[in-house]
């Protein structure tokens, strides 16, 4: 963990040197590919030590997987390779090495390289084999034209700025900014037209840059004074149990795992910022024409803590696993996306019972939320003292709902997990059975048309955001037309 750590601050000093003496006006993209590369690379060794060889061995894979089996099937192959391959390292990491231990171990990188190689393959199947009119709107904005090469696809996925920690990017958002076009395109995309006056200057990260910071010093901390003392393990703790009465027990289970939060602030936000240091992550100009550097933002801490849905929490933690997700997986399935998103991400997660327990859970929980939400919400916002009451029990439930989930997943084990449900008596699970049972899942077109009308303007301004951010994306190669990629991000901007 203190490698990892002096890795990331090493790496955001590189990030500033690179941002300031191989900008794209001064170097080629030739140059940029290779030294983010080999910085990488030189992390990942230095991190991990020769374990590090097995994101080269992932990656080089995987391209050979792409060139040989072509664009009809290549995003398959890829897919279950890169999964197969992340799936064994955890096994022999976990049972054979180090079982549960929390350590900054070498598989944590080979889960964003594999959402990487994964992602990409989808996107050039995308481009490449299917017809434009067949793609959603996001897909045809990621969709790649042409086969990245050898050079481009490594820089992507083993680069010095996301290696250790992410968070993932799209492709052709990494592409245009080695290229130095992500600046230039996201201003014309923001006003529809060339505006002269940011024409000449790159938009400085500094500030965003020294917020992230601060949040990181914040939360590193309060992971180091609060965290320990208020151990998730206690909520099993015999004495705990016994002696403790349910609303003291349920007060605890949500102070402890909200204290278990800091660390990934810590750590998501970091690399957030190292990104941002070497000038990628901009996305363009708010309306009062304040620089935007949330490209690819892994979390918005504010409204992960005030989340009055289980839906709320997951749309902003974790920011792009869950678009990641949703790209390869919601859209695409066939039968039950929630349920197969779910085992995808328990899958990805490692080989841990604790982590299948948390997701088994989660889509209970998210299901049962969703049925909540669309039949009883419309009738307690029509006052606002009522809708107020309405987002104070909600919040409180979401709170205690999210905590119940996750126990598992920082418990790891089967026993100690079934120890505290058990002591709970299931009751979020059983809870969530019968509001399954009681309300429809569905909700009839008239209601979701009345339902979006009584919004609050703050959801629909953060359901904007969302929008922007998972319809902005830059354009890759010359073969795509420029024109045709502008005209799609400004529509997402319009809506």
């Amino acid at each position: 963990q203190v490698n990892f750590v002096v890795c990331q601050l090493f790496a955001l000093l590189a990030a500033i040197w690179f941002r300031t003496y191989l900008h794209s006006s001064k170097t080629s993209p030739f140059i940029r590919h290779v030294v983010a590369t080999l910085l990488g690379l030189y992390l990942a060794l230095f991190c991990f030590g020769w374990y590090a060889l097995h994101f080269v061995i992932q990656s080089g894979i995987s391209y050979y997987i792409m060139i040989i089996i072509g664009v009809e099937n290549m995003h398959k192959y890829c897919f279950v390779f890169a999964l197969g391959y992340l799936t064994v390292c955890q096994i022999t990491r976990v049972y054979i090495f180090d079982y549960g231990q929390y350590s900054a171990d070498f598989s944590g990188p080979m889960m964003i390289i594999t959402q990487k190689i994964t992602s990409l393959a989808f996107e050039i199947h995308d481009g490449m084999f299917r017809k434009n009119e067949d793609l959603t709107p996001s897909q045809r904005c990621l969709a790649v034209r042409r086969m990245p090469s050898l050079l481009e696809y490594l820089s992507y996925n083993c680069n010095f700025m996301g290696i250790l920690a992410g968070p993932l990017c799209s492709y052709k958002d990494y592409i245009t900014f080695i290229e130095g076009r992500s600046y230039q395109l996201q201003q014309s995309e923001a006003n529809g037209k060339e505006d002269t006056k940011y024409e000449q200057t790159d938009p400085s990260p500094n500030i965003a840059v020294a917020q992230k910071l601060l949040i990181c010093g914040l939360s590193l901390l309060f992971h180091m004074t609060i965290t320990k003392t208020l151990p998730v393990e206690y909520n099993i703790d015999d004495d705990f149990r016994a002696t403790a009465s349910w609303p003291v027990r349920f007060f605890y289970l949500y102070v402890s795992l909200m204290a278990a939060r800091p660390k990934y602030y810590f750590a998501w936000t970091l690399a957030d910022a190292i990104n941002n240091a070497a000038g990628f992550g901009f996305r363009g100009y708010d309306k009062n024409g304040v620089t935007r550097w949330d490209l690819i933002s892994n979390l918005r801490i504010q409204q992960i803590e005030f989340s009055t849905s289980f839906k709320m929490f997951l749309d902003n933690w974790n920011i792009q696993t869950a678009l990641w997700l949703k790209r390869v997986c919601y859209e695409r399935a066939t039968f039950s996306p929630t349920i197969q998103t779910f085992i995808l991400s328990a899958i990805w997660h490692g080989v841990y019972p604790g982590y299948y327990l948390t997701f088994l859970t989660g889509v209970l929980m998210t299901l049962a939320a969703r049925a909540i939400r669309n039949n009883i919400r419309h009738y307690f916002v029509e006052s606002p003292a009522v809708k107020l009451c309405y987002d104070i029990i909600t919040w409180m439930a979401t709170q205690v709902a999210i905590s119940y989930t996750v126990v598992p997943f920082v418990l790891l084990s089967v026993k100690p997990s079934f120890t505290f449900y058990s002591s709970c008596y299931f009751c979020l699970h059983i809870a969530s059975i019968l509001v399954l049972l009681v309300f429809p899942l569905k909700r009839t077109q008239k209601e979701s048309k009345k339902h979006e009308s009584i919004q609050p303007v703050w959801s629909k301004k953060l359901e904007e955001e969302n929008i922007l951010q998972k319809n902005s994306y830059s354009t890759t190669n010359n073969s795509f037309s420029q024109k045709e990629e502008i005209t799609c991000r400004y529509q997402a901007l319009k809506q």
